[in-house]
C-alpha cells in the first residue's frame, strides 16, 4: 500500500486512528504458552487469543513462526501445518482457527440493532493451497453467521486480503464480558458446517461453502499475520502495537505468574495450609481457573520433609482486582498457625486462565 493510499484510507476511515483494531495479538507477537499445539478432535489455545479446533480425525499443528510479509513491520506469524490429512470430510466436520472477541469490545459495532455498522477484516495470508478459502463471523448464540471468502492466488506467497461484512441488525450479540463474536478462518468443513458466502444466515457456519480445505492435503501449510477487524467499510493500515501493550491485553485472558524461582509471602492456617496472595499483571476478564501443571510448593525452612505434595486447593478472586488469594494445602503437619512463610512453586508454570 503506497503512502498516499495509506493516508487516504486513514482519512476515509470511520474509526479512530488508535485503538481501532478489535483483534488482540493480530501481529502474533505473544505466545505465553509456547511450543507446538497439536490439534486432533478437540480445541485448544495456542498463540495468545487464537485457538484451533478440529472436530474429526485429521491432525494439524499450530506454531509461532518468523516467516512474515516483507516490509510490513511484522516479526511473527501463526503457522498451521497439516500432519495427517482428512481427505473425506463428513457433513458436520470442521477445522478452523478462531479468535473470540469480547462483547464489550464488539459493542461499538451495534450488531443486533437497527444501527448496526459494517466491519472490515484485513490480514496477510500465505498458503501452499491455492484457490478460494473461507471463514465466518458469528455470534455467541451460534444462530447468526456471515461466511466470507478470500482467494489465495499464488502458492507459498504472502498476500493481503480485505473483507467488508455488513452490520447484522438481527440476532443477539452480547455487549458484556462474554463472547461478542467468533471470527473463524476455515481449514476445511463439511456441508452442514459451511454456508453461502456473502450473506447473513440464521445458523452458525464456520466457513463458506465450496472453498478449499487445507486439512485435506497432506503437509499443507497456512500462515496468517496482521489480522485487523475494525468498524467501518474501509480497511486501514494495520495498527501496530508494542509488545508490552499487546501482552497486557492478552493477560486479561491468560497469564503465567510463577516459575520455580518465584517467592510468595504466606500465612499459616492450621498445620497443613498456607494462604498466599499472588499478584496479577492486570485484572482478568472473569474469575479464572488455575493451571498448576503438576506443581508442588515448597515453603521456607521445610522442603516437604514429610513427603507431602502440597497444591492449590482453592482460591478467591474478585473481578477488577489485581491479585488472587490462594490456599495451598497438603503440607506435612508441621506448619504453625498464624506464622508467616515464604512459599515457592517447585517446577513448571503456575497460570490463571479466563478464556471463553
Amino acid at each position: 500500500m503506497s503512502k498516499a493510499a495509506e493516508l487516504a484510507a486513514l482519512i476515509g476511515s470511520q474509526t479512530a486512528l488508535s485503538n481501532r483494531n478489535l483483534i488482540i495479538n493480530g501481529a502474533m507477537q505473544v505466545h505465553q504458552r509456547g511450543g507446538t499445539t497439536t490439534m486432533n478432535d478437540g480445541q485448544s489455545y495456542s498463540l495468545d487469543r487464537f485457538q484451533g479446533f478440529a472436530s474429526a480425525g485429521g491432525t494439524y499443528t499450530i506454531t509461532q513462526d518468523s516467516d512474515t510479509p516483507s516490509g510490513e513491520g511484522f516479526t511473527n506469524s501463526l503457522k498451521v501445518a497439516v500432519t495427517s490429512a482428512d481427505s473425506s470430510l463428513a457433513s458436520g466436520d470442521y477445522y478452523v482457527i478462531d479468535q473470540r472477541i469480547e462483547g464489550n469490545v464488539l459493542a461499538q459495532a451495534a450488531f443486533g440493532t437497527s444501527g448496526a455498522k459494517a466491519v472490515t477484516l484485513s490480514f496477510f495470508v500465505r498458503s501452499s493451497v491455492t484457490g478460494s478459502h473461507g471463514g465466518s463471523l458469528s455470534n455467541s448464540a451460534a444462530n447468526r453467521s456471515y461466511p466470507y471468502t478470500y482467494t489465495v492466488s499464488s502458492a507459498n506467497t504472502w498476500e493481503y486480503k480485505t473483507i467488508t461484512i455488513p452490520g447484522d441488525t438481527a440476532g443477539t450479540w452480547l455487549t458484556t464480558t462474554g463472547i461478542g463474536a467468533r471470527l473463524y478462518w476455515g481449514l476445511g468443513a463439511g456441508s452442514t458446517a459451511s454456508g453461502p458466502a456473502g450473506a447473513w444466515a440464521a445458523a452458525e457456519y464456520r466457513t463458506a461453502a465450496s472453498t478449499v480445505a487445507p486439512i485435506s492435503t497432506g503437509s499443507a501449510t497456512w500462515y496468517i499475520t496482521g489480522v485487523q477487524l475494525e468498524v467501518g467499510e474501509q480497511a486501514t493500515p494495520f495498527e501496530h502495537r508494542s509488545f508490552a501493550d499487546e501482552m497486557i491485553r492478552c493477560q486479561r485472558y491468560y497469564q503465567e505468574v510463577a516459575s520455580g524461582s518465584t517467592y510468595f509471602a504466606g500465612n499459616g492456617l492450621g498445620t497443613t495450609n498456607i494462604i498466599v496472595g499472588i499478584p496479577l499483571a492486570t485484572s482478568m476478564r472473569a474469575t479464572p481457573s488455575i493451571k498448576q501443571n503438576g506443581y508442588t510448593f515448597h515453603r521456607s525452612g521445610n522442603v516437604n520433609s514429610s513427603g507431602a505434595n502440597p497444591s492449590v486447593s482453592n482460591f478467591k478472586y474478585d473481578i477488577g482486582r489485581n491479585a488472587v488469594g490462594v490456599r495451598i494445602s497438603g503440607w506435612a503437619s508441621n506448619n504453625t498457625d498464624e506464622v508467616a512463610y515464604n512459599v515457592t512453586p517447585a517446577t513448571e508454570v503456575l497460570a490463571f486462565e479466563a478464556e471463553f
